[in-house]
């Protein structure tokens, strides 16, 4: 069996603390990527003098500052590998992460993609939490015997509404992510959300690496926690762009969405009351009278009211 291509993808904007973990952690995998594509997103400090530096597998691609989404999709587009792995600078990979992806798509071939769990940590490198033990369908997974599990279009719309993988874990075939467009570039923030939804969209089958296989790392300078209610506002309008794919989609992945959707109107409410702009609150969740009408939005709305 041949052995599998995959490039890996690092988007980086003023990346000069971390890029080094990041690109490392790639280079010392247990299984070789074909290509590490580092994208630098205009960065005005040291980033692009580090990362000339490497040579192969690294490869450096160099554009105007357009965003994550935009640098992403400028990678796999130089990318010759037939799968697609993505990493964010200030995160990295643990050594098989490479190795364990390869070994489920080549056992089995008709998965469409494949996540993993993952790893909340601190800057100093301390663990947080794990990623599936955070939601409910990835304790359900976790009590499944193996290394392995599976997710059927039936989940997919637990998977939506509060997905356990993230983009530094998330592989899928480059042929796939051009079909789809890649990242939607109009969005600050949930671009990987967006992509995954419509993933699921059209698969089948995804396949679950029940094993921490990438730290994501926790500090105040990322796109939500230093701005959290201009990030909630870009987050509800991602969801809402959404709602004319998912009309036509099966019943599962639809009352996920709308669960997700709920859930990402009730945290814009939360973060304007934070705001201290209580009818701006109210206003965010009020559209879930006809997009959610069910007893958890009636509780979302009534929750808000109160303050």
């Amino acid at each position: 069996m041949s052995p599998i291509a995959f490039s890996v993808v690092i988007a980086v904007y003023n990346g000069e603390r971390t890029i080094r973990r990041a690109i490392e952690s790639v280079i010392a995998q247990t299984l070789p990527p074909r290509e590490i594509i580092v994208v630098d997103d205009g960065s005005t400090d040291e980033t692009y003098r580090i990362v000339s530096r490497y040579g192969p597998p690294v490869k450096v691609l160099r554009q105007p500052n357009q965003g994550v989404a935009a640098a992403r999709n400028a990678g796999v587009k130089a990318a010759q590998g037939e799968w697609v792995a993505f990493l964010d600078a200030d995160d990295y990979y643990y050594p098989d992460r490479l190795a364990l992806t390869a070994e489920i798509i080549q056992r089995h071939p008709e998965v469409d993609f494949v996540t993993s769990d993952f790893d909340y940590c601190d800057q100093e490198g301390n663990l947080l939490r794990r990623s599936l033990e955070s939601t409910d369908l990835g304790r359900r997974l976790l009590a499944q015997e193996g290394m392995f599990a599976f997710l059927k279009a039936t989940d997919f719309g637990d998977f939506i509404e509060n997905h356990f993988g993230d983009t530094h874990t998330l592989t899928l075939p480059r042929r796939t992510f051009l079909e789809l467009g890649g990242y939607p570039q109009e969005f600050a923030v949930c671009e990987d959300v967006h992509l995954l939804i419509r993933l699921c969209l059209r698969s089948q089958v995804a396949g679950v690496i029940k094993q921490p296989l990438a730290a994501y790392v926790i500090h105040p300078h990322s796109a939500t926690r230093s701005d959290p209610l201009r990030a909630q506002i870009q987050t509800v309008a991602a969801w809402c762009s959404l709602k004319p794919l998912i009309a036509k989609a099966p019943p599962q992945i639809r009352a996920g969405f709308r669960r997700g959707l709920r859930r990402a109107r009730f945290n814009l409410a939360l973060a304007r009351l934070r705001a201290k702009k209580r009818w701006g609150a109210f206003q965010a969740v009020l559209p879930l009278v006809y997009e959610d009408p069910s007893w958890a939005s009636i509780k979302s709305i009534a929750s808000i009211l109160k303050g």
